[in-house]
């Protein structure tokens, strides 16, 4: 942990965020860039055009190159910003890659396909494809916490299924439930969510400086480019396996248009808003002790008062979950429009993907840890339930509708309603009804602890 970062993704929270690192730092995003402008130099020697075919061994030569090494890396920040040994500063960042990759291979068997490396590209194909390659492994870092966020909350439910609870609908006492149901509530959410995202396609170009594939028709007009574009984008999926997949786009300006993304994130943005939601409910119950927090030894909730153990994972979950959702929200705004044919103004926004991918992050595994430090207390949980008998009162008010009694709403009402009665209350108003020594039995019978519908078969 770095205690000069300005941002605590690299600095405090390095440590819940590190596997995001090789994938959104400028060293990954050289990566990406590397990956892409190494695949599309080996597609074009299979194409029948001037260039010639490579062999197995070469094909692997420029595949090592992906194998960034942090020195080399540096070498490419060099290249852009003051120049490396005879290359002047180039002040262009995807130029610098190509110019890299030049260097590296010009002592091999492919010094004479030098000028093949990024052929007819604009350097928006290079860096929206290395974008594309980017979101793709990101999002599957996220879904494998998320999944155990999930696994985590289901266990929850199906743990305490039965243990009955008074529900709070506008804060106030309402017809009971149970803890398991409510639990469930969030897991099936967020498992709907994940489902559409694992549905999510990133839109990718490979069609020049317009996007008309102008460059490349010129050179050879004879190639079918948009089906090479469509063939290309293919063999990137099956490069790796990952969860989401690249789909081309082959009507676009200069740039992508980045749709795609902004579906991504609004789909991360609503999985964050049911997680806060989620631990702001786990606050709400840790507030009212119906959740207990185990303590750890060393550990301190407050600096002057030592009998406190604070929710701290949580709250610190949903702060970093609404700081995620500040930045995916932005990226919504501000994406999808550009200037004309092509501005740059999306160049530092996307650099700041990462920034979002790594608050999400840590906020679940803040959750996760938190989950991992609690247990429900149930007596407490009965207890409060228990001391709400009026909430039967919509059980008995439904029992005597279908029984055919006059306005037994207004009766209930007007026995409960905005007063502290006790079941023995709601049982000598049973037993003055005008009805038959059934219907009272079976009315008799509901207790708060019963009234739970079908929540546990539903858990």
């Amino acid at each position: 942990m770095s205690l000069n970062s300005i941002s605590p993704i690299d600095g405090r929270y390095e440590k819940s965020s590190f596997t995001l690192s090789p994938i959104f730092s400028e060293r990954g995003l050289m990566h990406y860039r590397i990956v892409v402008e190494g695949e599309y130099l080996i597609a074009l020697s299979k194409l029948k055009i001037k260039l010639r075919r490579f062999s197995n061994r070469e094909i692997k030569l420029i595949r090592l190159l992906y194998n960034l090494r942090e020195a080399d890396a540096q070498i490419i920040s060099d290249i852009e910003t003051r120049g490396y040994k005879n290359i002047k500063a180039t002040d262009h960042d995807v130029k610098a890659v190509e110019y890299f990759m030049k260097m590296k291979l010009g002592n091999s068997s492919l010094k004479d396909v030098l000028e093949w490396i990024h052929f007819g590209l604009t350097s928006e194909d290079t860096n929206n494809l290395a974008y594309a390659l980017m979101l793709r492994d990101g999002v599957d870092i996220l879904l494998g916490k998320l999944n155990r966020v999930m696994k985590e909350i289901n266990n929850l439910a199906k743990k305490h299924k039965n243990l009955p609870m008074l529900a709070r609908t506008h804060g106030q006492p309402a017809t009971p439930t149970t803890f398991g149901k409510e639990f469930l509530v969030f897991a099936k959410r967020i498992e709907k969510q994940v489902r559409n995202l694992q549905k999510q396609k990133i839109s990718a170009k490979l069609n020049g400086a317009i996007g008309n594939y102008n460059a490349h028709l010129i050179a050879f007009p004879k190639i079918n480019w948009p089906a090479f574009t469509k063939s290309f984008i293919n063999k990137l999926n099956k490069l790796e396996t990952r969860t989401l997949h690249l789909e081309p786009n082959l009507v676009t300006t200069q740039i992508e248009s980045h749709d795609s993304y902004i579906e991504i994130f609004d789909n991360l943005k609503r999985i964050n808003s049911i997680l806060i939601d989620f631990n702001q409910d786990m606050w709400r119950y840790i507030s009212d002790e119906w959740v207990i927090q185990k303590p750890v030894e060393g550990t301190i909730g407050s600096s002057t008062m030592p009998h406190k153990i604070n929710p701290i994972k949580f709250e610190n979950s949903e702060g970093n979950l609404s700081v995620a959702n500040a930045f995916f929200e932005f990226f919504a705004r501000k994406l999808p429009i550009s200037r004309l044919q092509r501005d740059l103004s999306d160049s530092t926004v996307q650099r700041n993907f990462g920034t979002a991918f790594a608050h999400s992050l840590i906020a679940y595994e803040y959750l996760l840890k938190g989950l991992s430090k609690i247990k429900v207390n149930e007596q407490r949980v009965r207890e409060i339930l228990k001391n709400h008998p009026e909430v039967v009162a919509e059980a008995i008010q439904t029992i005597l509708r279908r029984e055919g009694i006059q306005m037994p709403y207004e009766k209930l009402k007007e026995l409960t309603r905005g007063k502290n009665i006790k079941l023995a209350d709601i049982r000598n108003f049973i037993n003055t009804l005008e009805v038959g020594d059934k219907i009272k039995k079976e009315l008799l019978k509901i207790t708060p602890e019963s009234y739970t519908g079908l929540a546990s078969k539903l858990v």
